[in-house]
């Protein structure tokens, strides 16, 4: 072995242990240390008393609301967030700073904040709400206000997911396909969507998780009433105050349970997509 072989090239950052045992200290510390706990709480509970608690009606309901509050807002951020991100990269017009600036608000904002802004501007003699009110719309105290809440809150996932994508995508791709007469919306479909797509599901899919977890911003919107706006995050919150840690554990592990399997469904189909595209 020569000398200049035996020299190892230096690294900007050095000390590959060190870096790699505090990231997963820290990995565990905050992520799996109390997922593990929460799992272990959950199995001391015991699979009849589990299923009572979760078969409960009010559990249920408060599930139901979470789920379909969730289910609506991913779908409303997910082609609002697409349509942003186009504008935000395909575009220039005055303001551009000012509004991509804008998306980044729900991550900055406590959400607690930002539940007592949507009330104060929806409710009956708010901005908002009372020309609402006037055409018989209530936002306040309703599934919407929920759906609303959720949709503030999980909207950048979807926006920061797809503008990279968007920004990196070869614009004489789309070109050669305009050359070649294609419409605009098949060159849509068949040359920006296929690249777009895994980043895309990304983001839906971390925004639906988001909003089942939502907590601050819809407390104060939703009203919190069982059988109505009372969503799963509420109720766990509840069960803690009334000291049935059980009730919480189970409400909470079902939830977790939902995010797992959200998770999991989006690496299939973005590692699947991303063999489609190779093989393309």
């Amino acid at each position: 072995m020569t000398a200049a072989a035996a020299i190892k090239p230096k690294r900007v950052l050095p000390g590959f242990s060190l870096s790699l045992g505090t990231t997963l200290l820290y990995v565990a510390l905050v992520i799996l240390i109390p997922v593990i706990a929460l799992v272990l709480k959950g199995a001391e509970i015991g699979p009849a008393r589990f299923w009572a608690i979760i078969a409960a009606p009010r559990t249920l309901a408060a599930l139901r609301v979470t789920l379909t509050a969730a289910a609506l807002a991913t779908v409303f951020n997910a082609f609002y967030g697409l349509l942003m991100a186009w504008v935000l990269t395909r575009y220039d017009f005055p303001g551009k700073r000012i509004l991509d600036a804008l998306m980044d608000i729900p991550f900055a904002l406590p959400t607690a904040v930002a539940g007592i802004s949507l009330t104060a501007l929806y409710s009956a003699n708010g901005w908002f709400g009372a020309p609402l009110t006037g055409a018989g719309i209530n936002v306040v105290y309703t599934l919407g206000g929920v759906i609303l809440a959720m949709t503030f809150t999980s909207i950048p996932f979807v926006v920061r997911a797809i503008q990279p994508v968007l920004e990196d995508l070869d614009p004489a791709m789309e070109q050669a396909a305009m050359t070649l007469g294609a419409r605009p919306f098949a060159i849509f479909r068949r040359v920006v969507l296929p690249a777009i797509l895994p980043a895309w599901l990304a983001g839906s899919t971390v925004a639906f998780a988001r909003s089942l977890g939502e907590f601050g911003a819809v407390v104060f919107i939703a009203g919190n009433l069982p059988f109505k706006t009372e969503i799963a995050a509420l109720l766990a919150f509840i069960r803690l105050e009334e000291y049935d840690y059980q009730g919480a554990a189970a409400i909470a592990l079902v939830l977790l349970l939902f995010a797992l399997i959200l998770l999991m469904i989006s690496n299939l189909i973005q590692f699947r997509a991303a063999r489609h595209l190779e093989a393309r």
